[in-house]
């Protein structure tokens, strides 16, 4: 029985390693592509809220993408408030994770006013700030280089610490 337990949790450690490393290469691309979105959006609503909170973070990240492409205002609430449920649990549940404060700066600062999901940008942009250097998953580090580099909410003299 023991056996059987590093067994599901070795391959399931893999199969999230390789679901993360596909998100990371997917999500950028979603923010201008519907097609990519519905894709991104289909796959993991499949994925409990109790799996990986990192999976759960790119889950709510992709739901306020789909509100971006939603028909009607209704549907485009229900998405975004959906959405940024999931990545406020995600970052409650793991507060020290880069890789969920990233997507929920990234989804702050690409929000409409009107939302007001807007509290957490300056804590959030510190916080990449103070513990992009500590990181020692290089994926996890492009992943949050790569949004630093195109955010408006980095100075050029913080974007050359990258």
């Amino acid at each position: 029985m023991r056996l059987f337990v590093i067994f599901f949790l070795s391959v399931s450690t893999c199969c999230f390693s390789q679901e993360l490393k596909e998100l990371r290469a997917d999500y950028p691309k979603a923010n201008s592509d519907e097609v990519i979105t519905n894709t991104l959006h289909e796959k993991l609503s499949s994925f409990s809220n109790e799996e990986n909170k990192t999976v759960v973070a790119y889950k709510g990240a992709v739901a306020t993408l789909k509100a971006k492409f939603a028909k009607g205002l209704k549907n485009k609430k229900t998405y975004f408030k959906k959405g940024a449920e999931l990545l406020e649990f995600a970052v409650s549940s793991n507060p020290n994770n880069i890789e969920i404060r990233c997507l929920r700066l990234g989804v702050q600062e690409n929000s409409p006013r009107i939302v007001g999901y807007k509290n957490n940008m300056d804590e959030d942009k510190q916080f990449l700030l103070d513990h992009y250097k500590s990181t020692s998953d290089k994926e996890v580090q492009n992943f949050v280089k790569g949004y630093i580099l195109l955010s408006d909410l980095f100075t050029d003299a913080e974007k050359q610490l990258f």
